[in-house]
């Protein structure tokens, strides 16, 4: 049975005499490869042979799909057509121009090629001083050293740190006329690391890139060691074409591609900036404790929580699995490998994590649940630690709380005007019962604390029942639910409602129980605020009443809905704009004036390739008034509630959504994952 997202992997449309086939997905999987390749057979049987490749939602190539691209071009050109590649993130336009592709199949609406220098055209200091890397003094004093050490030039540079290694060896791949890339993860296709054994690739410096049309592909930091050329070609029967990068690079790369870094480039002396609060170290080591104390060890874990904190992740992923350790971060919603420790680390990792969090160290068989506080870069961190034993060993999962970070402020949420003003009158309310809603990830929590902060006062008690507390607030009463001790949300619930409330939070409604016990509260005088797993601001309504809240009661007790979303914002570095057809805008909702203009990011170091850094919040809030009370109350449908609203002029989601992506600040294909994807 096939995949349903295969099977919509790649949507094809007319412009003109032009077919524009566009990949929805990485073109890794063997099912990906072959739904392009069946979209272009297709092409072609109809004698449509001038095609567009859009790569604006393709994040990875693999060497199958260079070959795929690269046969098709040949022969359509064959036919007296063309095929031509449009918008590839910085990441595939490193790939297309390292594998050569790029002089085979041109780019559409692509600005003109840049010259680079061939061998014999300039000496490597003109090529430095040129670029301003370098003055012409320092050139100098380099080929004074260069006679007295017998040192190469470059590398002395490099050593009297006048320059970066990446730029001397960018500098020396323009003068001998070879490619230059900046490695990192996405650059190279396991199938082609596979091609050459570790300790070979290592022993020549090189690491192998992509394979295609049995031309394989490596990078070195020495083009011109012909040696090493001939042993490759021998080894894998293969064309070598060569492309140069930095040895550091390569080296770092290398021990990702073939699994087993030992530590990751952001390892260094600034490891050392990171304080644990509150340590109370066990006395029982066992040997992989005795590891886990050792110092690299806890450079390694200080570097990953420094780099998660630096980066603006969510959550860090420490996982194993048979043949291989991995760290990831969750970066505005999506996960990104950023290293692979050695495999005999990963218990050493776990136990110091355990140590931090004051965990018994010695229980690797049940998960735990722990907490643990940091001080870096002059601010306190909170990280909530949960392991789960798996078969080949224990995951880690630290969700970062970082207070510096979070939005405490209603007017800083990112609702627009309307949103904010309604919001605020429904906390100005005394009582009654204000939900917010959304999937898991959405930013409820933070919408829910940005409302106490506003609320909160010396004349007012304000309590929370949490589960857990993620940010300690000052003059806010803060519980915590235990369930190991049966402190549930209602149990809490009927105590706080003793404890003279005015206002109360709930962190969640799981159950009927909690449900009823908070539409009582809201019945009798209190504000409770709350939030519900449910998809829209009418959804939360059916959900309560399914969970066996009497409609009459309910009725009484809501007064506003809030349903929201987080999406990504277009990374500030790499935005491009774009010009969207009239139909297309049309069918966006746009009743501006004149053409469309949205922006997009190409993809760069700074955002992951991703397009994406950063994240906004989308809105949706439905102020319940007498009409909508009185539906409740007959039980009525959510479809006639949705026309009800909708006549009313109601904004939602998506509609606040599309006004955000019309305002340049995220993507319509990012509105559309993030609304109609939950």
């Amino acid at each position: 049975m096939r995949d349903e997202a295969v099977d919509n992997a790649v949507t094809r449309s007319r412009i003109g005499s032009m077919t524009y086939l566009a990949p929805t997905m990485a073109l890794v999987s063997v099912e990906a490869v072959a739904a392009l390749e069946a979209a272009l057979a297709a092409c072609i049987a109809q004698h449509q042979v001038t095609i567009v490749i859009d790569l604006g939602k393709v994040a990875l190539l693999s060497g199958r799909a260079l070959e795929l691209v690269q046969g098709s071009a040949e022969r359509l050109a064959g036919l007296g057509g063309w095929l031509k590649l449009a918008y590839p993130s910085a990441l595939l336009q490193d790939v297309l121009d390292v594998t050569g592709l790029t002089d085979q199949v041109a780019l559409y609406d692509a600005p003109p090629a840049r010259v680079v220098l061939r061998q014999g055209q300039a000496k490597l200091g003109d090529i430095l001083v040129e670029r301003g890397l370098v003055s012409a003094a320092q050139v100098d004093e380099a080929k004074r050293l260069q006679e007295q050490t017998g040192k190469r030039m470059g590398l002395i540079m490099v050593e009297k740190k006048w320059l970066p290694e990446a730029a001397l060896f960018q500098a020396l791949a323009e003068q001998l006329g070879v490619p230059f890339v900046g490695l990192r993860a996405g650059l190279y296709d396991p199938a082609a690391v596979s091609v050459l054994e570790r300790d070979v690739a290592r022993r020549l410096g090189v690491l192998p890139l992509f394979l295609v049309s049995n031309t394989l592909t490596i990078a070195t930091a020495d083009p011109q060691a012909v040696h090493s050329i001939d042993e490759i070609r021998a080894r894998t029967g293969c064309r070598v074409r060569v492309a140069m990068a930095a040895p550091a690079d390569i080296e770092r790369v290398r021990n990702d591609a073939y699994g087993g870094a030992s530590l990751p480039d952001f390892v260094h002396s600034s490891a050392d900036d990171l304080e644990l609060v509150e340590n109370h170290v066990p006395d029982d080591y066992t040997a992989i404790d005795e590891m886990a104390g050792a110092s690299p060890v806890i450079n390694l874990v200080n570097a990953v929580i420094q780099r998660a904190i630096h980066d603006h992740a969510s959550d860090i992923h420490i996982e194993i699995s048979r043949n291989k350790a991995r760290v990831r971060l969750r970066i505005d919603g999506v996960l990104y490998e950023v290293m692979s420790p050695r495999l005999e680390l990963h218990p050493a990792i776990v136990s110091r994590l355990k140590v931090m969090a004051n965990l018994d160290i010695a229980e690797r068989r049940l998960p735990q649940d722990g907490r643990i506080q940091v001080v870096t870069q002059g601010r306190t961190v909170d990280l909530r630690f949960s392991s789960l034993p798996g078969i080949y060993g224990e995951k880690v999962v630290l969700r970062v709380l970082d207070k510096n970070q979070s939005i405490l402020d209603v007017d800083k949420l990112g609702m627009n005007d309307s949103a904010v003003g309604a919001f605020k009158r429904l906390l100005g309310r005394s009582h009654g019962l204000i939900l917010v809603t959304g999937p898991t990830g959405s930013g409820k929590t933070t919408s829910l604390y940005a409302a106490i902060s506003y609320l909160k006062s010396i004349e007012k008690n304000i309590v929370t029942i949490e589960d857990p507390v993620e940010y300690q607030l000052d003059i806010i009463n803060q519980n915590q639910v235990n369930d190991a001790i049966g402190l549930t949300f209602p149990k809490i619930l009927k105590h706080v409602l003793r404890q003279d409330p005015d206002i109360i939070m709930v962190g969640e409604i799981r159950d009927r129980q909690t449900a009823e016990i908070a539409v009582q509260a809201a019945l009798t005088g209190h504000l409770v605020l709350t939030t519900l797993h449910t998809n829209d601001t009418l959804g939360a309504v059916a959900r309560l009443v399914e969970m066996g809240v009497e409609p009459y009661l309910l009725s009484s007790a809501l007064i506003g809905v809030m349903a929201q979303r987080l999406v990504r914002r277009v990374c500030p570095a790499c935005k491009t704009s774009s010009l969207v057809p009239p139909a297309t805008a049309a069918a966006y909702g746009w009743k501006g004036e004149g053409n469309l203009k949205l922006m997009r990011g190409r993809g760069c170091p700074s955002c992951y390739d991703s397009g994406f850094k950063g994240r906004l919040g989308i809105y949706e809030l439905l102020e319940v008034g007498t009409d909508l009370q009185r539906m409740i109350v007959a039980n009525a449908g959510k479809d006639e509630m949705a026309r009800h609203v909708a006549a009313q002029g109601h904004h939602d989601l998506y509609a606040d959504g599309m006004q955000r992506a019309f305002a340049g600040l995220t993507t319509p294909e990012e509105i559309a994952r993030a609304v109609h994807a939950s």
